[in-house]
């Protein structure tokens, strides 16, 4: 699918952490954005700013300075409750630690974000059943976290992150838990995400995933140059 309209723009970015010894610089004025339905891969060495980018364009963590647009709207003028309303509904969220509420079955997180927005009991079982048929873990439904394998859980948080059906998911190094034929596997869902109109961002230290996206944005000391497909 080809990419339409910016859904994230970020201008003149930064973000910076009070330490003890000093403030750090997480992001150096970045400015990038992120078209509606395209894949885009973030790739640099650990400790140059990639999470930090994730975390800003999800509304998870704020700008120290610069602005930062999603659908549109300027995230800096929203209340704390609009950006948790926006990452509840607008970003799916998928981690490389999966982070599945252990005492829960995989449909019930996978059903909990949309509890938490207000979807009527039997229609969140529905979709959640649907979206794990979608994973390929339809018949997995009710076992909980400690009976499913790293790659099964990643699927479960993969479908939990699509729950509201949001325009943008982002992913933060989701293989990197992973052996590489199950990396493979995953992947090979982000691909299908994209293929389905979605907006998708990984972060990854991997070559052969950041391969697959349509564009790879290489960061280094909190700074972002824009490149092509390696």
């Amino acid at each position: 699918m080809a990419p339409g309209p910016p859904i994230v723009e970020a201008r003149g970015v930064s973000r910076i952490f009070p330490m003890p010894a000093g403030p750090v610089a997480a992001l150096r004025n970045v400015s990038m954005e992120i078209a509606e339905g395209e894949y885009v891969a973030i790739a640099g060495p650990s400790g140059c700013g990639k999470s930090t980018l994730l975390h800003v364009l999800g509304c998870v963590d704020t700008a120290t300075s610069g602005a930062l647009r999603l659908e549109g709207r300027d995230v800096g003028a929203l209340s704390d409750s609009q950006r948790s309303r926006i990452r509840l509904t607008k970003i799916g969220f998928v981690f490389q630690r999966f982070f599945l509420l252990p005492m829960l079955s995989a449909i019930e997180n996978v059903e909990l974000p949309q509890a938490e927005a207000g979807v009527p009991r039997d229609e969140r079982r529905a979709r959640a059943r649907l979206l794990l048929d979608y994973v390929g873990l339809g018949p997995r439904a009710d076992h909980r976290p400690s009976q499913l394998s790293g790659g099964e859980m990643q699927r479960v948080a993969i479908a939990r992150a699509l729950a509201n059906r949001p325009r943008l998911v982002l992913a933060d190094e989701p293989t990197g838990e992973l052996d590489q034929a199950t990396g493979e596997a995953i992947a090979a869902l982000f691909d299908r995400l994209h293929e389905d109109g979605t907006a998708v961002v990984v972060v990854t230290h991997d070559p052969s995933i950041a391969a697959r996206a349509q564009r790879v944005l290489r960061m280094r000391d909190g700074r972002i140059d824009h490149g092509d497909r390696p």
